[in-house]
């Protein structure tokens, strides 16, 4: 038996009619498009003007090799912080304001250089580990290749990143006070699969020598880089580029002093 609704109060509708207009029309708009705004259908348009490159053929497929950027996006770019103070002394800024996403482009990531950009064919590379160790060894660019890989994302920030604003603030776009700061796919081979390699026997601290005209030098505690450090070779899928370090880099994530 059906319980008779005759002594219920009526329901209330908890869209006002003016609501219910509008919401009903909006529905019924999705059909064949969006409809925003006032209920009222709006007058006929004419008929819309189609951009006459819309049907023009595009560039030949084959006109870049390697892949770079729309025309249109040529603003997004490194800049100098401030003119080189010496022949081969430079620093330029990735465009953290015009990114998008976590990983920094190859072409955008940013540089710093004590003896200018180095030119080094892979093939005459050497990485060479001596010292306290069971036997020194000496690792070609296709020896190293052939080691297991990882491949991790992390970031990279120059020390002297902000130092424009450590007086105060200077009132700089963020590109000029924070650009030298990076983020990057990373792949090579483990220092710790190198390390294992060559035996370290009571050696505690590692000096790490780069192959350029600035003989670079760092000396860091074995124990507390061997767990993340990582010889790199390749950055976004393809390898270093010559401003990043090409052919061979030491990177050594969450450590920075």
């Amino acid at each position: 038996m059906r319980e008779d609704d005759s002594s219920r109060p009526p329901r209330r509708s908890l869209i006002s009619p003016t609501r219910r207009k509008v919401v009903g029309s909006v529905g019924a708009g999705l059909a064949s498009g969006l409809l925003f705004g006032r209920a009222e259908a709006a007058p006929a348009a004419g008929p819309l003007a189609v951009p006459a490159w819309t049907t023009q053929p595009g560039e030949p497929t084959d006109w870049h090799p390697y892949g770079v950027p729309s025309e249109f996006e040529k603003d997004v770019v490194r800049r100098f912080s401030q003119p080189p103070r010496m022949p081969g002394s430079a620093w330029t800024l990735t465009p953290l304001a015009d990114l998008f996403g976590t990983i920094t482009p190859s072409g955008l990531i940013y540089e710093r250089h004590h003896a200018g950009i180095p030119q080094i064919a892979p093939e005459q590379h050497r990485l060479v580990i001596h010292g306290r160790v069971r036997r020194s060894l000496e690792l070609t660019m296709d020896d190293l290749v052939r080691y297991p890989s990882v491949t991790r994302t992390h970031f990279l920030e120059c020390s002297g990143n902000t130092a424009s604003e450590w007086k105060g603030a200077s009132g700089l776009p963020v590109q000029m006070t924070h650009g030298l700061l990076s983020c990057a796919e990373w792949t090579g081979v483990t220092l710790a699969t190198l390390l294992d390699e060559v035996g370290v026997q009571e050696g505690k601290w590692l000096l790490a020598e780069g192959a350029d005209a600035a003989a670079m030098t760092r000396s860091l505690p074995v124990d507390r880089i061997l767990e993340n450090a990582i010889v790199v070779y390749a950055q976004n899928g393809e390898r270093l580029r010559p401003e990043n370090g090409y052919p061979l880099r030491l990177l050594v994530p969450g450590f920075d002093r």
